[in-house]
């Protein structure tokens, strides 16, 4: 493959559907653990009987545990492929997630995060190298469809979750429940995958090093920061910020995620077209624009239903930032995709790694609205930052 991202003779255009449809459905079971476990976390502070500060240096565990696999990641990748990765992580994470019910203290709680970190930060970088490979094979974007998918996904499974919590079923038999489903599926549709081949460029051959991150990276990640921060906290936050705030009942207390990751989904499954017709970087400096007044709105809500609303053109906004970064880091073009992609997410992680704690020392001393408030500078910074793309 080449950097011009001329498919290559090795993939003929028969499979290029196939590996299209695949890849979008390992992001969909990338997807449901996430969605099941996040959504069940607020129960899991009231089982341990912990504050939100605590939560908050707890939930420290996941980014610490991702940062031990950026390091390596791009050298196990490319050693032993994205398919055999992307399983062993998938499975790894499911089996960690179930573990979390049986954690009765914080620092168990943080020590099976750490684990359930680590897998999943390895296989959504696999999956994102996969996903780059399929576009240069196939001649064609899809990198915001996969992310698409993934939210999508991600809704339906948090709803879910949230539906389960209303029923009153334990933490312990919902997640203990899907580890033999999800590992049947996930047998089912990554063993059969086909992978791409890598990107080179020219006829250097990268050599494999630590994915240490660049100044084309760091400016990256400046754009991406605020919605990463926005959506790593409203994954936990989300939740009990409804919970504190109002009075509503648990299933309008579970709705706000899945508000947010739905509209995630709608705009990253036609966010494609609007960028091979606008370009990434007008689409990224409105929808930066958009995620600053919904969180607002957030933040300055009344009601829990205002919001929801918040929370839904926050999703509109913030829906096509990620993948925008991830295409933008695979095609930098200095060095594998696999090295720029694991560096991106290595800087990411460093630059969240005391988000939680911070997050949670605020909402303890003056309330979840209150911390929601600090992250709206990083939205701003996005806005600014929206010119590096291409």
């Amino acid at each position: 493959m080449t950097a011009t991202g001329t498919p290559p003779a090795s993939v003929d255009r028969s499979g290029h559907a196939a590996a299209r449809w695949r890849i979008v459905a390992v992001f969909c079971l990338h997807a449901i653990v996430g969605a099941m476990l996040y959504i069940r976390i607020p129960d899991l502070q009231l089982q341990a009987g912990i504050g939100d500060a605590e939560l908050g240096r707890i939930l420290m565990g996941a980014p610490t545990g991702a940062l031990a696999t950026f390091l390596f990641a791009s050298r196990l990748i490319d050693g032993i492929g994205t398919r055999r990765v992307i399983l062993a992580s998938f499975l790894l994470t499911v089996a960690s997630a179930a573990l979390m019910t049986a954690s009765g203290n914080g620092f168990v709680m943080f020590a099976v995060l750490l684990l359930n970190g680590g897998a999943t930060s390895l296989s959504n970088i696999a999956i994102n190298v996969e996903a780059d490979r399929v576009e240069v094979a196939t001649g064609g974007r899809i990198m915001n469809r996969c992310h698409g998918a993934w939210s999508t996904t991600f809704f339906v499974f948090s709803l879910a979750a949230g539906f389960i919590r209303s029923l009153g079923i334990l933490p312990v038999v919902h997640l203990w429940a899907l580890v033999p489903i999800y590992a049947f599926a996930a047998l089912i549709v990554v063993v059969p995958m086909r992978e791409c081949p890598a990107r080179t460029f020219g006829a250097r051959q990268q050599r494999l090093t630590i994915a240490w991150p660049t100044l084309a990276v760091f400016a990256l990640v400046a754009y991406s920061l605020g919605s990463q921060l926005l959506e790593g906290a409203a994954r936990v936050w989300a939740t009990i910020f409804l919970r504190d705030a109002f009075e509503v009942p648990p299933i309008v207390e579970s709705s706000a995620l899945p508000a947010l990751v739905l509209t995630m989904a709608m705009g990253r499954l036609m966010a494609d077209r609007w960028i091979e017709a606008h370009g990434p970087r007008r689409i990224a400096g409105i929808t930066s624009v958009i995620a600053l007044v919904g969180f607002s709105v957030v933040v300055v809500a009344p009601s829990a239903y205002v919001a929801l609303v918040g929370f839904a053109l926050t999703g509109v906004g913030i829906g096509v930032v990620y993948p925008l970064m991830i295409s933008a880091a695979a095609r930098l073009g200095d060095r594998s995709a696999a090295e720029n992609v694991a560096a991106t997410t290595l800087l990411v992680q460093l630059l969240t790694l005391v988000a939680p704690m911070l997050i949670g020392e605020i909402a303890q001393g003056f309330g979840v609205r209150t911390a929601f408030a600090a992250i709206l500078p990083f939205l701003l910074l996005a806005t600014v930052m929206s010119r590096v793309l291409r």
